[in-house]
């Protein structure tokens, strides 16, 4: 019989896990405080330093992300830039990066597009399939007394919908709502597991068979790369369908 992973290629793994998503929320902090440092009066700022706090970062790391985005500390530039093509089965997908070299980073993800049946594919291509969300997430089955409760308070806070199925709910808010609802919701006594700005296609694209392997593959290339903060898709896979 063969032996599983070891305990500690389990441990590195897990380490390597851990530190691209503190280097991915590292960036968001560093560029959302570019317009301005408190984050009271930056929802950006807050969203990311919420969810950095979340992830067990610690408090120095956060306040030199924060110094590095408003110039106090020195740091490479970084710019957003978004890159749109299609995947196997003419899924739609939109790729969003930060990154402080745009000639490294364009390479690479038309690598990936190109190595795993995809194109790259012009501004505009398809990002006009997505509109911006503001997503607030439970662990809260369709059904249980949680789910409606919290159904009440994201209707009493405006939230554009309530979504519940069989592990979670989620409340759907406008992009500009999405601190306001939370923090209504939060002061209902109901903490969310997480809150994020997504891209959401309206329409789903089904993939499924070889292509639906083929387009995870692309998705994984591309959520692999050190540059790349978010990965979107209108594909709706047979297991579960990206954000």
């Amino acid at each position: 019989m063969g032996r599983g992973p070891s305990i500690e290629n389990r441990k590195n793994a897990e380490d390597a896990r851990r530190a691209k998503l503190f280097t991915k929320l590292i960036r968001e902090i560093t560029v959302a405080a570019r317009a301005g440092g408190d984050p009271a009066g930056n929802p950006r700022l807050r969203l990311a330093m919420d969810k950095a706090m979340s992830a067990n970062m610690s408090k120095d790391t956060i306040e030199r992300a924060i110094q590095r985005g408003t110039g106090e500390l020195a740091g490479a530039q970084l710019e957003e830039v978004r890159y749109e093509g299609y995947g196997p089965g003419g899924a739609a997908i939109l790729v969003e990066c930060m990154t402080d070299n745009r000639t490294r980073t364009v390479g690479e993800v038309r690598h990936a597009f190109s190595r795993n049946g995809g194109n790259l594919g012009a501004d505009g291509s398809v990002a006009y399939l997505f509109q911006r969300l503001g997503v607030i997430g439970y662990d809260a089955v369709e059904g249980s007394p949680q789910a409606e409760k919290i159904l009440e308070a994201a209707l009493e806070a405006s939230a554009e919908d309530v979504v519940s199925g069989a592990g979670s709910t989620e409340v759907i808010t406008r992009a500009e709502d999405l601190a306001r609802v939370k923090q209504a919701l939060v002061a209902a006594g109901l903490a969310p597991v997480r809150a994020d700005l997504v891209l959401r296609a309206a329409t789903r694209l089904a993939v499924d068979g070889a292509q639906s392997a083929a387009l995870q593959e692309l998705l994984d290339a591309l959520e692999s790369l050190d540059d790349v903060q978010h990965v979107y898709t209108n594909a709706q896979l047979p297991e579960a369908a990206s954000a």
